[in-house]
């Protein structure tokens, strides 16, 4: 059996339909051969037909989730999924830079479900932008996320230049802006790395509706990549690479955005 490397701290919720959020993060830090820890930021009722309810967990108590893991495991790379609220948003990152200064966080600016339901309290967004961007290594937006923090439409593959500039503004040192909210057989992901450089992934769309915690997979697969000492562009490959096998050999289950298949293993998919 490989040897567990990569220690990840994922601050994020949970989905109760095991597809998205702290279930998704977990199996697929695992699947790369990672080892992950949590610290939960809400409850959600959800299953594939959307998000029926959320339960708000105490700011004070996601630091001390945080706090009593970072002071006896360590981390290597922490993740942060959903902060609902601006109060989790500011304890989260001040947490972060008592506890684990230095070590690169990978932010994905959760906002909005699959099925369309809002994780974001309306006033979190401000803070999302000038408290939690600033602190990241590297920022994972969808296309509908960075509209928001970028206020500005996006609606084709000029419009994804330009907004990689003004999202490289916000202060993370590297953007991964994904395409698949675009028109089109062509799926084209661009990161804006931490040297300035920008590199285009592209891949054929595949044609399912079961791609339910695809953001939260792909930004727990960059992270367990570079607690494992990958560089970003490698986590990226890597990361993108894990995502597509598990959507092609998904399980079918559900009614509605399924789930991904998160059991693959680095076997499945590489050589």
């Amino acid at each position: 059996m490989a040897k567990m490397t990569g220690r990840v701290l994922v601050v994020a919720g949970s989905d109760s339909g095991g597809g998205a959020g702290i279930q998704a993060d977990i199996k697929a830090i695992t699947a790369l051969g990672g080892f992950a820890m949590t610290a939960i930021t809400a409850l959600t009722a959800q299953n594939t037909q959307g998000v029926h309810g959320i339960h708000d967990v105490p700011a004070g108590f996601v630091a001390e989730q945080m706090r009593v893991v970072l002071k006896d495991l360590g981390a290597d790379c922490i993740k942060i999924g959903m902060l609902h609220r601006a109060d989790i948003i500011e304890t989260v990152v001040k947490t972060l830079a008592e506890l684990a200064p230095g070590v690169p966080i990978v932010a994905d600016p959760v906002m909005v479900a699959k099925g369309g339901a809002s994780l974001l309290a309306e006033a979190a967004a401000e803070a999302l932008k000038t408290v939690l961007m600033p602190a990241a290594h590297v920022i994972t937006p969808n296309l509908p996320e960075a509209e928001v923090l970028i206020g500005q439409t996006i609606s084709n593959a000029a419009d994804m230049d330009a907004a990689l500039d003004a999202l490289a503004g916000l202060g993370a040192d590297a953007v991964l802006l994904k395409g698949g909210h675009l028109e089109g057989d062509a799926l084209v992901d661009l990161l804006r790395d931490v040297d300035g450089t920008t590199h285009r992934f592209e891949d054929t769309r595949i044609d399912t509706q079961n791609t339910h915690g695809t953001g939260c997979t792909l930004a727990s697969a960059i992270a367990v990549g570079l607690a494992q000492g990958m560089t970003l562009v490698e986590a990226v490959a890597r990361a993108r690479a894990y995502v597509r096998r598990a959507i092609e050999t998904n399980p079918g289950f559900g009614h509605g955005h399924g789930p991904l298949n998160h059991a693959i293993t680095m076997g499945d998919f590489q050589g």
